[in-house]
């Protein structure tokens, strides 16, 4: 009785998942087609990955990549999707911003081809390479950030790539365009880039376009890359992705920014409710499952909001409508990993986890040194009980989700990583700043 219980729910839980997206079917959830998976929460619930590699084992491949670009790669059934910005041309002399911070920022001394390209996911072979747009950027990036940093996303039959001021491109399986839009230029603060990630659910892509101008999201039809509506924001530049979350009968489509975290209806753009709380400079994007939403930040202040969607209308700031709050060990630039009830977040970008119940924000025990990891900026994920940090010395660790979890590898390779893992199949895809690798263990098929 007992397994049918089991069954029937693990059904119905399917059947949410998969209404959250839009899909028919389960394939969605055997692929990753958008930075943060098909769950929106660093999850892939069929994978199952290799726990253990180096430059040498469980190697599937490895290719060179051309330019630079800190875009998550997603991949459907036999291709894997990424952006890249490759420098053309002569080499002019430095450009500065001259905003506040701009020492952080990395010159522009050339122009840039954007690209879009498509990797063959068994040999790692570029099977095709396109040069959407070319510009000598108005500015630069941070220098640890690229000029191609948000992540395309793809439902198997189009790929949406996405370059902020350098434009958006639908193109089909082969490479060939099927539309593109410019939405204007962008004027990050302290000239530090670009980098909120599309999200697509039905025939819906959505862009966040928060800047040191007139904010605004916008919804647009994702065959024809006609407008839907465009919402004018309150905010200043953020670099948080959307996502979107089925709730009685309603798509919300769920932001942080600098002076709230915002739910709008996807139909319309009509504002459902708004929470503040969260600090300047929001990089995390947030996470929902089971009628909740997290959002968190970590710059000047740190917080973390569990806000429940039942009831929420309005103005939740201050109400009981968040669940519980904390303000201590958050993350800036990683965004949270919910996984198996646990809510999964690194202090800052640093190497010490909290793992929290996502229904009442208790810490069992914690928080976790993660040993010799530092400086992440790639989100964490989760498969097969198992969590994976990738860091900017090439490093990955592997631990299990026990009450005390269990460093199980430590993997290190010659390369930096500011991309998040991909998780399909039995591979993680590790996109480094100078290279893709397919990882694989080499006793599965």
């Amino acid at each position: 009785m007992n397994n049918r219980i089991d069954f029937i729910l693990g059904s119905l839980l399917v059947c949410l998942f998969l209404s959250n997206f839009g899909w028919s079917d389960d394939t969605a959830l055997h692929n990753w087609g958008q930075w943060r998976g098909p769950l929106s929460r660093g999850v892939a619930p069929h994978a199952k990955p290799p726990t253990r590699w180096s430059e040498v084992e469980n190697v599937a491949w490895k290719t060179d990549l051309p330019g630079l670009g800190h875009s998550t790669p997603v991949a459907w059934g036999d291709r894997i999707f990424l952006t890249t910005a490759i420098p053309i041309g002569e080499k002019l002399p430095p450009r500065y911003s001259g905003a506040p911070g701009a020492h952080d920022n990395a010159p522009i001394t050339q122009r840039q081809s954007f690209v879009g390209l498509c990797v063959d996911r068994a040999t790692g072979k570029i099977v095709w390479q396109r040069a959407l747009h070319e510009a000598l950027p108005h500015e630069g990036a941070h220098f640890s950030a690229s000029l191609a940093s948000a992540s395309p996303v793809t439902d198997g039959q189009h790929i949406y790539f996405f370059f902020g001021s350098y434009g958006l491109y639908c193109l089909d399986y082969e490479g060939n365009t099927v539309w593109s839009k410019q939405l204007g230029t962008q004027n990050t603060k302290h000239g530090h880039g670009e980098g909120s990630s599309p999200v697509l659910h039905n025939n819906s892509l959505v862009i966040n376009w928060d800047h040191e101008g007139q904010s605004f999201i916008v919804a647009l039809d994702a065959k024809s890359g006609d407008e839907k509506w465009k919402v004018e924001r309150d905010e200043v530049t953020s670099w948080a992705s959307p996502i979107v979350v089925a709730h009685d009968g309603q798509d919300q489509l769920i932001v942080s920014g600098t002076d709230r975290v915002r739910s709008y209806d996807l139909k319309d753009g009509s504002e459902i409710w708004e929470c503040g709380g969260l600090s300047a400079n929001i990089v995390a994007s947030p996470v929902a499952a089971d009628g909740m939403v997290f959002a968190g930040s970590s710059y000047e202040i740190r917080a973390m909001l569990a806000i429940r969607l039942k009831g929420a209308q309005g103005d939740l700031t201050g109400t009981d409508q968040v669940v519980w709050t904390r303000i201590r060990s958050t993350p800036y630039v990683p965004s949270p990993l919910l996984y198996q009830g646990s809510l999964y977040y690194l202090r800052h970008y640093q190497g010490i986890l909290t793992r929290l119940d996502a229904r009442t924000g208790a810490e069992k025990n914690g928080p976790f040194r993660l040993g010799p990891i530092r400086d992440i900026y790639a989100s964490p994920v989760a498969a097969d009980g198992r969590l994976y940090f990738s860091d900017l010395d090439g490093t990955t660790l592997v631990i299990s989700t026990d009450e005390t979890p269990e460093v199980l590898a430590i993997n290190r390779l010659d390369d930096s990583f500011s991309a998040s893992p991909c998780l399909i199949g039995n591979e993680i895809i590790l996109r480094g700043n100078r290279r893709l690798y397919c990882l694989k263990n080499n006793n599965q098929e």
